[in-house]
C-alpha cells in the first residue's frame, strides 16, 4: 500500500511541475516557434509529411514532434505555447514514471522516489521538459526503449522486444538514426560484459534495429518523393555531417570538455551537493600497478549489480558517444540524466545513513537560496533597487511588471516558508538527516513551481518579438508579409515574428513581388537598398526599438513597390 502511495504521489508532483505552466512563458528564441511553425503549416495546408514554412523552407527534423503538436492543437483549437510544449511535458512525465517503476521494481520505493525527483529537479531536464523542442521527446523514448531493452533481457531475451521496437520507431522519427543506435549499443555492450556470445547479441539487435526503421523507412521515402535532392541533402547533413563535423556552415562546434561543462551545471543544483562531497575523499598514495589495477576494475565491473552496471554503461556510453561529433549541445546529452540520478541517489542515502554533516550544509544553501530568491522578488517589485543598465535593467522592469495572480504570490512565498522551516529545524535539531533532506527536495520542488509560474516568465518575456508581431499585425493585418536577411545568414528567419503572425512571412528573395511589406534588421537594410534600390522604391513604417531574439537586431517595416508597376 505505501509503494502504491508514493508512486501516485510522486507521479502527481511531476505533473504539477511541467503542466500547469507551460503557456506562461512566450516564445523567445528562434528554437522553439521554428519547430512549433511546422505544426501550424501542416494543419494550415494538410501536409503531414513535408509541409513548407517560412515561406518554402522544408522541416529540419523527422516529422514526430511535429505530428504530437499537430494533434494536440487540432483538440484545444490552435497552435500556441501551451500546446507546441505539451510534447515535451508529457514526454518527460512519462520518462520519469517508467523510470519510477524501472527502479522500484529493481531496487526499493525510496530509492526510486528520490531518483525521480532528482530527475525532474535537474535544471537541464526541466528545461528540456519545458521548451517546444525534439531534445526531451527524443531523450524519454531513448530512455524508455533503454528499460524496455534490459526488462526483455531479464525475461531471456526471446524473440524480438517489440515495445522496445516501437519506441525507438518513433526516437527515429523524432531525430533520426541515433534514435535506436543508443539504446541497441547501450544493451548490446550490457549482454557482452554479462557473457552472451558476440554474434547472437549483433543478430538479435541488428533485426530489432532494422525493424524500428521500418515505419521511419515510409516516411522518408515519402518527404523524398515530394522534396527530392532538397530533403535527401538536408537529411544527409543533419544526421551524418553534424555527427562527422562535414556540415555546411557551423552548428554548436565545440571541444570535448564542453560536455563536461554542461554535465556539471545541468546537474544544478545537485552539482553543490557532488562537489561538497568531493572534499571528504581521501586519497591515498601507493604504487600503481597497471595490470592489478585492470584486472581489479573488470572483476569490479563484471561482479557490478545488473541494474548498477546497466545504469554505468548508459551514462559512460552515451556520454562518449556525443564526445565524437564536432557538434555539442548539453541537450544531446539528456538521457544519461534518469541515470546519474540513480547514483546521485546512491551517494545521498550513503550519506545519510552516515549521518554526514554535508546532507545539512546542502540543506542550508537551498534554504537560503529559497529565501532570498522571493525577497529579492519583492525589494525589485518595491523599486527598492537601483537603476541598472542594458538587458539587466530590461530583465528587472519584466519582474517588477509582470503581472500576479493570487496562485502565483502563494507559490513565491512557499519557498520561503520551507526555507524557514528548514533553517529552524536545523537551529533546533528536531529532525534526522533523512527527515531534513526530504524538505530540502520539497523547496527544491517549490522553487521549481515558482521559477515556472512566475521568475521565468517574468524575465524571459521580455526577449519575445510577440510584441513587434502585433504591431506589424496593425500595420498588416491580413495578406503576405515579406523579409529580408543578408545571404550570409541563409539558415536564419524571422520564426518568432512568423509565429505570432500565422506563418504569413514570405522570404522577398524568392517571391520576387510587385509590391507589399517586408521585414528586415536595421544592420541588413542597408544591403536591401543596395541590391534591390534599383529595382524598388523603400519607405519606412516602423522602427522597432526592440532587440529581436532571433537576428539580436532591431527591426524596420518597410513598404515596397516595384519600379515601373
Amino acid at each position: 500500500m505505501k509503494k502504491q502511495y508514493t508512486f501516485w504521489l510522486i507521479t502527481a508532483f511531476t505533473i504539477v511541475t511541467f503542466l500547469p505552466f507551460l503557456g506562461e512563458t512566450l516564445f523567445n528564441t528562434k528554437g522553439e516557434p521554428r519547430e512549433a511553425i511546422v505544426a501550424v503549416s501542416m494543419l494550415q495546408g494538410g501536409n503531414w509529411i513535408l509541409p513548407e514554412h517560412c515561406g518554402g523552407d522544408i522541416p529540419y527534423k523527422p516529422p514526430f514532434l511535429a505530428w504530437c503538436i499537430a494533434i494536440i492543437s487540432s483538440l484545444t483549437g490552435s497552435v500556441n505555447e501551451y500546446t507546441s510544449r505539451m510534447p515535451s511535458a508529457l514526454a518527460m512525465i512519462a520518462m520519469a514514471i517508467a523510470g519510477l517503476r524501472f527502479y522500484r521494481n529493481r531496487t526499493s520505493g525510496s530509492i526510486a522516489a528520490i531518483m525521480t525527483l532528482i530527475t525532474i529537479t535537474s535544471f537541464e531536464v526541466h528545461r528540456a521538459a519545458t521548451n517546444c523542442r525534439v531534445d526531451m521527446v527524443l531523450t524519454a523514448l531513448i530512455v524508455t526503449s533503454l528499460y524496455a531493452l534490459y526488462r526483455h533481457w531479464e525475461q531471456g531475451h526471446k524473440g524480438l522486444p517489440w515495445t522496445a521496437i516501437v519506441l525507438m520507431s518513433c526516437a527515429v522519427l523524432t531525430k533520426g538514426p541515433v534514435g535506436m543506435i543508443l539504446p541497441c549499443l547501450v544493451i548490446g555492450v550490457f549482454r557482452l560484459i554479462k557473457g552472451e556470445r558476440f554474434f547472437p547479441v549483433f543478430l538479435n539487435l541488428f533485426i530489432s534495429a532494422i525493424m524500428s526503421c521500418l515505419v521511419p523507412a515510409l516516411w522518408y521515402i515519402a518527404a523524398y518523393n515530394q522534396a527530392g535532392q532538397e530533403f535527401l541533402d538536408l537529411a544527409m547533413e543533419e544526421n551524418f555531417g553534424r555527427f562527422f563535423g562535414s556540415m555546411s556552415y557551423e552548428s554548436h562546434v565545440n571541444p570535448v570538455h564542453y560536455n563536461f561543462i554542461t554535465v556539471i551545471s545541468g546537474l544544478l543544483p545537485y552539482t553543490l551537493l557532488l562537489l561538497m562531497t568531493l572534499f571528504t575523499i581521501r586519497i591515498r598514495c601507493c604504487r600503481i600497478s597497471i595490470s592489478a589495477t585492470w584486472q581489479k576494475l573488470r572483476n569490479a565491473i563484471v561482479s557490478m549489480e545488473p541494474v548498477k552496471l546497466f545504469s554505468m554503461l548508459s551514462i559512460i556510453l552515451i556520454f562518449t558517444f556525443y564526445c565524437i561529433p564536432k557538434s555539442k549541445r548539453s541537450v544531446y546529452l539528456l538521457p544519461i540524466y534518469p541515470f546519474l540520478a540513480y547514483f546521485i541517489t546512491l551517494l545521498i542515502i550513503n550519506l545519510i545513513n552516515r549521518k554526514s554533516q554535508i546532507i545539512k550544509i546542502y540543506a542550508i544553501i537551498i534554504s537560503i537560496i529559497s529565501i532570498l530568491l522571493p525577497v529579492t522578488f519583492y525589494t525589485i517589485r518595491m523599486g527598492l533597487l537601483p537603476e541598472l543598465h542594458g538587458s539587466i535593467d530590461t530583465f528587472i522592469i519584466g519582474l517588477a511588471n509582470h503581472p500576479l495572480s493570487a496562485l502565483s504570490r502563494i507559490l513565491i512565498l512557499l519557498p520561503l516558508i520551507t526555507g524557514i522551516y528548514t533553517l529552524i529545524s536545523l537551529a533546533k535539531r528536531q529532525f534526522g538527516h533523512q527527515a531534513i533532506f526530504k524538505q530540502t527536495l520539497t523547496s527544491t520542488l517549490l522553487l521549481y513551481w515558482s521559477f515556472s509560474a512566475v521568475y521565468q516568465p517574468a524575465v524571459l518575456n521580455t526577449k519575445s518579438d510577440i510584441v513587434v508581431a502585433r504591431e506589424i499585425e496593425t500595420v498588416v493585418p491580413h495578406g503576405e508579409i515579406y523579409s529580408f536577411i543578408d545571404d550570409g545568414l541563409d539558415f536564419m528567419r524571422f520564426y518568432t515574428i512568423n509565429f505570432y503572425l500565422n506563418d504569413r512571412v514570405k522570404m522577398f528573395i524568392r517571391e520576387n513581388p510587385d509590391k507589399g511589406y517586408i521585414i528586415v534588421s536595421e544592420p541588413h537594410s542597408a544591403k536591401l537598398m543596395e541590391r534591390y534600390g534599383n529595382s524598388y522604391s523603400f519607405s519606412q513604417i516602423a522602427h522597432y526599438p526592440h532587440r529581436s531574439c532571433d537576428l539580436k537586431q532591431q527591426l524596420l517595416l518597410l513598404s515596397f513597390s516595384k519600379n515601373g508597376k
